[in-house]
């Protein structure tokens, strides 16, 4: 009998709803909240409501494109934390009520251990995935963790922000330019067109594998506002290059804590995961380390570095095979746990 794993992610302003058969995903549907560009960031009440409007269609549109019914499912996959309170309730109250209704086990999935295991989603049997021990560049707008991950339930955190996070710092350099929410890919494309080498940006010197990108924001801020001085038309004068080389800055950072990371502990493959890792520079930056370095990298695709379902359903996967379920009173948490 086949092992099928419905999963909801509802950790910040996606919901996500995906469907893995016997360790091999069928859909992964994702319903995006546009609401919160207007606010310049995600607003937490707004979204909770988008999420109660979009996870029936969500769930719904993910079993129809998986091809198999409700009955079918073996078990329910949920986002427990950390994330946004409100958002994750949403989810995890609907994870519990589909549980109850169809007398199914309830595995509940840390959204960093899903990110941290999003390269082992398999779309193919044939697809190829990495051996532990590994490790993990984790960057997104909340987290920059370098993670040691020795099994699927073993991780050990090496490095962390000690205050603002990689994708924090794209977000608000961005919102200094006067770009969208988010920056972070305005940023990217931006910075195609820039030189990188054009204006020199803090870097944060932190012992051991820790990171730090509050220094970078306010050094980007007082180039921005020196430059201003002398011309108010500055940033438009020179967004390409702002954003090419503070792009550059951020990847540099990262980069260097990782290579530190891949020498201190001998590993041979290396992934990365969360949002920050669409971007182009951290991806073509972490390829050519390990090129470098003589370990492999695991790039993965896009749709699978953000928010999505898919990862908690491979991570709940994962669990299954182990009977590790959830009690339906286990609460969410809204702070970072791994």
């Amino acid at each position: 009998m086949s092992i099928n794993i419905l999963a909801i992610e509802s950790s910040c302003d996606d919901t996500s709803c995906a469907v893995i058969c016997d360790g091999i995903l069928k859909s992964n549907v994702i319903a995006s909240q546009k609401v919160h560009e207007a606010y310049g960031g995600v607003v937490p009440e707004l979204a909770s409501r988008a999420h109660q409007q979009n996870i029936v269609p969500v769930v719904s549109e993910a079993l129809r494109q998986a091809n198999i019914k409700k009955e079918e499912i073996s078990a329910i996959a949920y986002t427990r934390g950390p994330g946004l309170l409100g958002s994750l309730l949403v989810g995890t109250s609907f994870a519990k009520g589909m549980a109850i209704g169809l007398n199914v086990p309830l595995i509940d999935v840390n959204h960093l251990h899903a990110h941290a295991l999003s390269q082992f989603i398999k779309e193919n049997a044939e697809d190829e995935v990495p051996e532990f021990p590994y490790l993990c560049l984790l960057v997104s707008g909340g987290n920059s963790q370098i993670v040691l991950v020795k099994s699927a339930d073993n991780m050990e955190i090496l490095g962390q922000t000690i205050d603002d996070a990689a994708g924090e710092a794209f977000d608000k350099c961005a919102k200094v330019m006067g770009l969208p929410y988010p920056g972070g890919p305005h940023i990217d494309n931006l910075a195609a067109r820039g030189d990188e080498n054009r204006f020199k940006f803090s870097k944060p010197q932190i012992p051991g594998l820790d990171y730090s990108f509050s220094g970078l924001k306010t050094s980007f801020l007082y180039t921005v506002r020196d430059g201003m001085k002398e011309n108010p038309e500055f940033i438009q004068d020179n967004l390409a290059d702002l954003c090419a080389s503070l792009q550059k800055t951020i990847v540099d950072i990262l980069l260097n804590k990782l290579k530190k990371a891949i020498k201190q502990t001998g590993v041979r493959h290396v992934t990365i995961g969360g949002g920050v890792s669409a971007n182009s520079g951290v991806r073509n930056g972490v390829e050519q380390l390990c090129k470098k370095e003589g370990v492999k990298a695991w790039i993965p695709k896009r749709v699978f570095t953000t928010d999505n379902a898919a990862m908690v359903a491979t991570a709940g996967y994962f669990k299954y095979l182990k009977e590790e379920f959830c009690p339906l009173d286990l609460p969410p948490f809204a702070r970072v746990k791994l």
